[in-house]
């Protein structure tokens, strides 16, 4: 009888390739996503963490096929085999190498997750201590300071002490209205803790720098977490007012710039942009910046409560996939 072990090895293979290539590609082409950001992002956080689950779980059990028919059996067996042995007879050097593969790729993760987090919390601490130092509190806004800058800036800095970060050319720059939906943006990354998300898929994408993938995942992630801000600004103003916000200031590269120096989410940056954006051709995909304002300029509505928890269903189900056949192999 073909050893379970082997049958959930090639199943979480398959659905590991799947997650790696196909279905990415196809949910970053969709047009679906900007109207429900949120569901996207979930759909995205599904995708990595099944697919690290798969390309782990693939390993191990091709790797414990020899030792047991059972992935807990050969989990416990393995131990006491490797340090005292003998290994049973039909274990081969590709066994070995599975089961070494899936230990330093596991590790290679975990390190990199905890390396990344450190070193942008350090920054972040860093970065407060430099804006507490040389910028001066927004009078009748708690937690927002402004910093002495020609340059178009904002962006808020996640921690226990969350501060918001706006420049005098942001302010000078910004009507009172638009300035109110710049803060209500900003507000909503912290309010959804947004940083999380994005330390995630850029430990991801460090860990798996050659892992074309982790690229696209993090990019589109860091586009959904902005929509997520912008719906949260759209509660408090009209459409109108934070697209003009947005075009005067936005510039997608700015904000990574802004990110990767500060430890920071910056929302909005320096490039001056037409306050109206022409629907995208076919086929043709709209920078970061661009998608934000063409979904508040020409508006349309979310996805229905069907659409939304199917998604939300087939997440689950990528999610419970792999944990099914690890438990049940």
């Amino acid at each position: 009888m073909l050893n379970s072990m082997l049958v959930a090895s090639a199943t979480l293979a398959v659905l590991a390739v799947l997650l790696a290539w196909p279905v990415p590609v196809l949910l970053a082409k969709a047009h679906w996503p900007s109207r429900s950001p949120g569901v996207a992002l979930a759909a995205w956080s599904a995708i990595a963490l099944a697919g690290g689950f798969s390309m782990i779980g693939s390993l191990v059990t091709f790797g414990l096929a020899p030792f047991s028919s059972s992935l807990v059996h050969g989990l416990a067996a393995l131990p006491p085999l490797v340090f005292s042995g003998p290994l049973p007879p039909d274990v081969g050097l590709i066994d070995i190498f599975a089961l070494s593969s899936a230990a330093l790729l596991a590790a290679h993760l975990v390190l990199n997750l905890v390396v990344t987090s450190v070193r942008t919390e350090r920054q972040r601490r860093r970065h407060r201590s430099l804006v507490e130092l040389l910028s001066t509190p927004l009078l009748g806004r708690p937690g927002t300071h402004i910093i002495d800058s020609p340059a178009p800036v904002a962006y808020c800095l996640p921690g226990a002490r969350t501060v918001t970060v706006l420049s005098e050319g942001l302010v000078t720059r910004l009507s009172t209205d638009q300035l109110e939906a710049v803060i209500a943006h900003e507000k909503g990354h912290l309010r959804q803790q947004h940083h999380i998300v994005l330390v995630a898929f850029e430990s991801w994408r460090s860990a798996l720098p050659w892992f074309p993938i982790a690229t696209r995942a993090q990019v589109a992630v860091s586009v959904l977490v902005e929509m997520l801000a912008d719906d949260q600004s759209r509660r408090n103003t009209d459409d109108l007012t934070l697209a003009e916000a947005i075009t005067i200031v936005g510039s997608a590269e700015t904000e990574t710039i802004v990110q990767r120096r500060g430890g920071g989410l910056a929302a909005l940056a320096v490039a001056e942009r037409p306050t109206t954006a022409p629907p995208a051709r076919a086929g043709e995909a709209l920078d970061p910046v661009s998608a934000r304002v063409e979904r508040l300029v020409h508006p349309q509505p979310p996805l229905s409560i069907g659409a939304r928890a199917f998604i939300v269903g087939l997440a689950v189900v990528l999610l419970a996939i792999p944990t099914v056949f690890l438990l049940a192999s």
